[in-house]
């Protein structure tokens, strides 16, 4: 069988992702075949796209983490699913296609009132804020916590989560024309990423004790987001934005000069201050599948609303997504519809 997949044939810039077509290996006994109707994009794609995420696999690669679509083939050991069923699913890397082949411990039932841009845009940025908020932070209620690219799909699913949780959320963003998205999805502080950003969330903090910051920025605003931390606080950090190139191709000097001005804290201000900082790549589960489905059946039961939907674009326009998707100007999930 024939598929099209968009493929990374030169790292290091958008254009460098290239429509190609080849053909589907026998399905294994134990996989499933899925058409994919939706793509999820991720900060991860991104990087992994312009060659400066850890974990991207050596020469040419199929970027995507996470999609949803139909089941239109099962291996013969298959009995949990069958062709027809409605899916979402989560991959280390390949979602860029039309159709997968892969095992099924990371494949999910998509909620029959979801629609398939929802169902591709929940599992990876909803784990991401979970396993961040609850495995690392240990969010409790009445616990403040301090949430960066706050109208992003990752900010959007932590605020919820955070506030099941019975916590006091602030959203942090890059303008304040993102405000009125974090009013309606009920965040009780907001903040614009500025210079004067540490001032301006002391202001916020003059009644509170911050408990828990999760950081996706890097630079100074890591730097200015621990210091603001009360004692025994946590900051979560799973990502670093400003290393997103400014234009389509990346730009090694800039890299460079963010990679060396990258904040340095001292472990034992650390221990006298009473704070901790604890960083993950969500990518690592699935080195541990049981443990990826384990942590998303106690999400699922905390939190299962679908995600906010900012952006869909055509296949054929995927490159158009994620140089908007770089731009950061885009709000919610931005999803790539088949």
């Amino acid at each position: 069988m024939e598929r099209s997949v968009y493929e990374v044939e030169t790292k290091g810039k958008i254009s460098g992702l290239k429509l190609k077509k080849e053909e589907l290996p026998p399905l294994k006994d134990t996989e499933i075949q899925i058409k994919i109707h939706a793509i999820g994009l991720n900060f991860a794609d991104l990087f992994a796209i312009f060659g400066i995420y850890s974990a991207t696999p050596q020469g040419k690669f199929i970027p995507g983490l996470e999609f949803s679509g139909e089941i239109t083939a099962v291996g013969s050991s298959v009995n949990t699913w069958k062709v027809g069923d409605r899916v979402m699913a989560a991959t280390r890397f390949g979602a860029y296609a039309t159709t997968i082949q892969m095992e099924i411990e990371s494949v999910f039932p998509l909620p029959d009132d979801w629609s398939y841009e929802q169902g591709a845009s929940f599992i990876v940025q909803a784990l991401t804020a979970y396993y961040a908020l609850k495995v690392l932070g240990d969010c409790k209620r009445d616990d403040v916590v301090l949430i960066h690219s706050a109208a992003g799909g990752v900010g959007i699913l932590a605020n919820r989560i955070a506030k099941r949780l019975g916590a006091t959320t602030i959203g942090c963003v890059g303008s304040e024309s993102k405000f009125s998205t974090l009013e309606e999805e009920g965040f009780d502080y907001k903040l614009v990423r500025t210079k004067s950003f540490k001032h301006d969330l002391g202001k916020i903090l003059i009644n509170h004790k911050l408990n828990l910051v999760l950081e996706c920025i890097g630079g100074k605003i890591l730097k200015d987001s621990f210091d603001s931390l009360s004692p025994m606080g946590r900051l979560i950090t799973y990502g670093s934005a400003n290393f997103t190139p400014s234009s389509s191709s990346l730009n090694p000097i800039h890299t460079l000069i963010n990679y060396i001005r990258r904040p340095k804290i001292d472990p034992l201000r650390m221990i006298s201050d009473n704070k901790s900082i604890m960083g993950f790549n969500l990518i690592w589960l699935w080195n541990n599948l049981n443990l990826l489905r384990e942590h998303f059946n106690d999400l699922w039961k905390l939190s299962n609303q679908p995600q906010r939907i900012g952006s869909v674009y055509e296949w054929k326009n995927i490159h158009l997504a994620l140089n908007d998707f770089r731009k950061g100007s885009t709000i919610g999930k931005v999803v790539i519809k088949l």
